[in-house]
């Protein structure tokens, strides 16, 4: 494509947010990041919260741009069986298609540092089933009338 005699724009390849480690200083930030992208009924409560920000041995990263967070994943380990479980994913509306997800996912899954990782999501989530396939999940259970208003979870899981 030409633009006024000119070979295509540069396109930057940089990313403009980062991923680094969560903490309890997050909460507020986190808080908001949960009503904004989950149903009210699958809200984290507070002391949940809390406890994935602080308690030791779970994995919390957060994706920040511009000095906001703006993607969280949490996960935790089940060292005997070689099992991880991803439990929290989710990125700002505003903010999605850009890869972020997929780059949270690959960081918490290395973070796990498991054989196995498993995940579960609403079924009608049809967004973030689309990702973890494309990731390597394969749907392994359904957990019947699991999320608030009855819908189910699917499970998935992936080995590594």
């Amino acid at each position: 494509m030409q633009f006024r005699g000119l070979e295509s724009p540069p396109i930057s390849t940089e990313r403009l947010w980062s991923i680094i480690p969560a903490d309890w200083r997050d909460y507020t930030q986190l808080n908001h990041l949960e009503k904004v992208c989950f149903k009210t009924g699958d809200v984290w409560p507070f002391w949940d919260l809390l406890g994935v920000l602080t308690l030791p041995g779970l994995v919390r990263l957060k994706v920040v741009l511009d000095g906001q967070m703006v993607g969280f994943i949490s996960g935790e380990r089940e060292p005997a069986r070689q099992l991880g479980w991803v439990t929290n994913l989710a990125v700002l509306p505003a903010c999605r298609r850009q890869g972020i997800a997929s780059a949270l996912l690959v960081e918490g899954e290395e973070a796990l540092s498991m054989t196995h990782i498993r995940l579960s999501v609403r079924a009608s989530n049809h967004a973030a089933i689309y990702l973890y396939k494309a990731h390597g999940y394969t749907q392994i259970d359904c957990w019947r009338h699991y999320y608030a208003g009855g819908e189910d979870a699917l499970v998935f899981e992936k080995n590594r």
